[in-house]
């Protein structure tokens, strides 16, 4: 019988080089993290306590701000943790729920930037029929979907890495990523590499066309609309744009890490390539739409004075 070592313990290198200048990357990630909080958690605050905020827009902003605080709540606690205490192991069982929280994260996010999308697209093109096509029980039946078909089919393909044994135990970046582990792997992967390359399709293809279908037809609309309609389409598709530029920016960083050989780069630029899906959209996401509209920064004026003065 062959003897063959499996490894239930994984050693993250990435920290290796962070460790040389721990004190400063731990006030970073302290800092930033505490902003996310604080930036999602006053949006969400606003919205839930005024009325005139409740509509499918901000509900679903509402719902993004949550997404990005359980985003960043898988990460950066732990990459704080490891910095203090210089504990740069991990568990498989660790690994695997980090692997879920975070892919869970990047699949509801664009769930959510698709529904915003196709929000924008009734607003833009069917005004008239806004309020039967994005009815509350309609809302609500959509954010139950887009909540619980990422948490739920994620932990079915997830299983087949969990079957999986491992004899490398270097995981070489911060935190654990399902195609780093996977590679590590004491059988051939050829096989989960297809499934997961095409459950990856099936999560995220879907949203993408909901996404490309809803601007193309603003797009159509307002080529035949008025100067006035196409700059209140324009003010009104803005933030939702800056919130899809930012989050396919981090896309493009993963497949570039996870697909080619990226040593040749400086490791500071790695490690930010590595962090910026965990770090950019959940705190710049509350910034761009905190700061959209007029009437919106008036709302968390008002609320800030309630508080203040109550």
């Amino acid at each position: 019988m062959e003897n063959t070592s499996t490894f239930t313990t994984f050693i993250l290198d990435g920290y290796f080089i962070l460790d040389k200048q721990k004190h400063l990357y731990f006030t970073i990630f302290l800092f930033v993290y505490v902003a996310i909080v604080l930036l999602n958690a006053l949006l969400i605050a606003v919205i839930y306590t005024e009325r005139t905020l409740h509509n499918p827009m901000f509900i679903l902003v509402c719902h993004l701000s949550v997404n990005d605080i359980y985003g960043s709540s898988s990460l950066i606690p732990h990459l704080l943790f490891n910095l203090a205490t210089q504990f740069y192991k991990i568990s498989l069982t660790n690994c695997l729920i980090q692997i879920y929280c975070l892919h869970t994260f990047n699949i509801i996010e664009l769930t959510i930037l698709a529904v915003m999308g196709y929000d924008r697209y009734i607003a833009i093109c069917h005004p008239l029929r806004y309020h039967s096509l994005m009815s509350p029980r309609k809302l609500q039946i959509i954010v139950i979907f887009m909540w619980f078909y990422p948490l739920i089919t994620f932990l079915c393909y997830e299983s087949l890495t969990i079957r999986l044994t491992f004899c490398n135990a270097i995981i070489t970046k911060t935190h654990c990523v399902n195609f780093e582990l996977i590679k590590l792997s004491c059988t051939d992967i050829t096989v989960h590499s297809i499934i997961g390359l095409s459950t990856m399709v099936l999560f995220m293809l879907p949203q993408m066309l909901v996404i490309l279908f809803s601007y193309a037809q603003i797009l159509r609309v307002c080529l035949y609309s008025s100067k006035e309609c196409k700059t209140k389409a324009v003010q009104t598709c803005t933030p939702h744009l800056l919130t899809l530029l930012n989050y396919f920016i981090g896309c493009f960083f993963e497949i570039i890490q996870s697909r080619y050989n990226i040593s040749y780069l400086p490791y500071d630029f790695r490690t930010f390539m590595a962090l910026y899906f965990m770090i950019f959209p959940p705190l710049f996401n509350p910034i761009i739409y905190g700061m959209s509209g007029r009437f919106f920064l008036s709302t968390i004026r008002l609320s800030v004075s309630k508080c203040i003065y109550v």
